[in-house]
């Protein structure tokens, strides 16, 4: 069955079902099926050597240990970044000028496009790049170390550390109910979710495109109305997370090529992301005054 994130549908892999392909399988790494393994002299064509070996063997597979590695190399740019931007851009006090509310606003948007455009990139790149994932998370840390400036200033410190703390806290429980609780991705849960996704992409560049002729309608802000897009938007981010879980389970079931990893740990920062910025607005509406 195909995957309908495309995150993962341009990786052909992804996309095997792995009991039923292994024939395809150690084709596609030049080797032979099990049934058509020959005897022979060890070291020879299909001899013992060739038997032994693995696509695992000869290439490097994907592991849970490539995956742990890429995804925290990934979250370690998105930390660094965001916090050179919070150390380099203008303290926010009652002395804050225009000009340096406005260095925080910019390096928030330049980030936030930035990061949005090679998402798109690396989500429709047959070929993962290693290059523009880390690109993609960079400018992610200098969006949410902006963003997370102006939020601890205007509602407390305690609003950006709540939401880095509940976002990790959001990853372990997620993932310790989908082991514990074998959950399964169906095929409309995958279809509800991407269309829930892109249905919050559309409402976001929506209100972008209105905010730029100042009639915004505050789907996105610190409201009432922003709080039930938070709340669905949190909800969508752990739904996402767990696409994430089985996507990596396929990945390592099919021995995928290890550069794989990569793909794999882009889609699962850009849950995280997604989780920590609704976290943020959340936590900020209910420490208002």
């Amino acid at each position: 069955m195909r995957s309908n994130n495309p995150v993962f549908r341009r990786s052909e892999e992804f996309n095997r079902a792995g009991g039923q392909t292994q024939q395809q399988t150690y084709a596609q790494y030049g080797q032979q099926a099990p049934s058509t393994w020959q005897t022979g002299p060890a070291g020879g064509a299909y001899g013992y050597d060739d038997v032994r070996q693995t696509p695992a063997d000869r290439g490097g597979a994907m592991s849970i240990d490539s995956v742990v590695q890429k995804t925290a190399i990934t979250l370690g740019v998105v930390i660094l970044t965001a916090l050179a931007t919070w150390v380099l851009t203008p303290d926010i006090d009652g002395f804050t000028t225009s000009s340096e509310m406005g260095t925080i606003y910019g390096a928030a948007m330049f980030g936030a496009l930035g990061a949005f455009a090679l998402s798109m990139v690396n989500s429709f790149k047959r070929v993962v790049s290693p290059a523009l994932v880390l690109a993609f998370a960079a400018l992610e840390g200098v969006a949410l170390g902006a963003i997370s400036k102006a939020f601890d200033a205007q509602f407390g410190d305690g609003v950006v550390s709540g939401a880095v703390i509940g976002t990790f806290a959001a990853f372990a429980g997620t993932l310790t109910a989908y082991k514990v609780f074998n959950i399964q991705v169906g095929a409309k849960f995958k279809m509800f979710v991407m269309a829930a996704v892109f249905g919050m992409i559309g409402l976001s560049l929506m209100e972008l495109v209105l905010g730029l002729f100042g009639a915004q309608i505050g789907l996105f802000g610190v409201s009432g109305l922003g709080m039930v897009t938070a709340f669905a938007g949190l909800i969508l981010g752990v739904f996402m997370l767990i696409m994430d879980f089985d996507f990596v389970e396929q990945g390592i079931r099919n021995q995928l090529p290890e550069r794989e990893s990569w793909r794999a740990a882009f889609a699962m920062t850009v849950s995280l992301v997604w989780i920590y910025t609704n976290l943020l607005r959340i936590l900020a509406f209910f420490s208002q005054d």
